[in-house]
C-alpha cells in the first residue's frame, strides 16, 4: 500500500477523531487489545504502531510516539495536517520531583515547560506558553471526579535529555511548583497550537527523582490502568 505521509501508512479516513498518545509503540497494542473493540493496525512504520477501534460505541484510536519532541512532532503534525485528527491526548509515564506526588498517581499537565528550543522555533524566537487545551484539560478533570480517580493537575518539564548532566536542575523545577519531568507534552501542545488541534498530556508518576523510588520495567506495562481508562472516558465525552 502506498504510504500517505513519510511516517504513518495509514490511509485518509484511518485515524478517529481521537488519537491516544503513548510513547512506547507496545503500550499501543497493549491498550488496542485490552480496551478498543475491533481494533485493527493502520499503521507499523519503522515499528510505530498504530490501531483503530471502538471504546463503548466511540470510534477512537491509539497510536506510539517515540521518546522525546522531535519524534513526537513529526507524528502529531502529519496526524493533525494529513489524518484530520483533532484531539491528541498523550497517555505516558513522568518522573515526579514533589513530595506530594506519589509513583503510580496521574497527573494532568495543565502546562509544559521545557529546555527545548522547538516552541522558540515555531513562535518567532519568543517564549511560547505550552498548556493544554482547556476543553480538553476541564472534561478529563471532571471525568476524573466522575471516575474516584485522584489526580493531581499542574505543570510538568518536557526535557530533552532523559540522562541528564547537572540534575541538581531539577530541585529548581520543584520550586517552582513542576509537578514531574516527562519528554513530549511541551512539543506536542506546541503541534496542537500551530495547526490546530487540541492536546492533552495525562501521564502516570512511574519513579520519583527525589525517593527514587520507581516501578519496575513490568509494572509500567501493567500499572497504567487509570490513566488509560480517564483518557478513554474523558476521549468519548468531548
Amino acid at each position: 500500500m502506498p504510504t500517505p505521509t513519510p511516517h504513518i501508512s495509514a490511509a485518509p479516513g484511518d485515524f478517529a477523531e481521537t488519537v491516544l498518545l503513548p510513547g512506547d509503540p507496545r503500550r499501543a497494542r497493549h491498550v488496542a487489545d485490552r480496551y478498543l473493540e475491533g481494533a485493527r493496525e493502520v499503521t507499523a512504520v519503522r515499528g510505530m504502531l498504530g490501531f483503530t477501534g471502538t471504546y463503548r460505541g466511540h470510534r477512537l484510536s491509539v497510536m506510539g510516539t517515540g521518546m522525546g519532541i522531535p519524534s513526537a512532532s513529526i507524528y502529531t503534525t502529519e496526524l493533525i495536517k494529513e489524518y484530520r485528527v483533532r484531539n491528541l491526548i498523550r497517555i505516558g509515564t513522568c518522573g515526579a520531583m514533589r513530595l506530594e506526588v506519589k509513583v503510580r498517581d496521574v497527573i494532568l499537565a495543565m502546562g509544559a515547560c521545557t529546555d527545548s528550543g522547538v516552541n522558540r522555533a515555531r513562535f518567532a524566537g519568543a517564549d511560547f506558553a505550552a498548556v493544554a487545551d482547556y476543553h480538553l484539560l476541564r472534561t478529563a478533570a471532571d471525568t476524573a471526579s466522575r471516575l474516584g480517580t485522584p489526580v493531581h493537575v499542574g505543570s510538568v518539564i518536557s526535557g530533552d535529555l532523559f540522562y541528564h548532566p547537572t540534575p541538581a536542575v531539577f530541585e529548581r523545577y520543584a520550586a517552582m511548583g513542576v509537578l514531574a519531568a516527562e519528554m513530549e507534552a511541551a512539543g506536542i501542545y506546541g503541534v496542537a497550537a500551530e495547526h490546530g488541534g487540541r492536546a492533552l498530556a495525562i501521564c502516570t508518576v512511574s519513579d520519583h527523582l527525589l525517593s527514587h523510588e520507581a516501578m519496575t520495567v513490568e509494572e509500567r506495562e501493567t500499572s497504567i490502568a487509570a490513566m488509560v481508562e480517564l483518557a478513554l472516558e474523558t476521549a468519548i465525552a468531548l
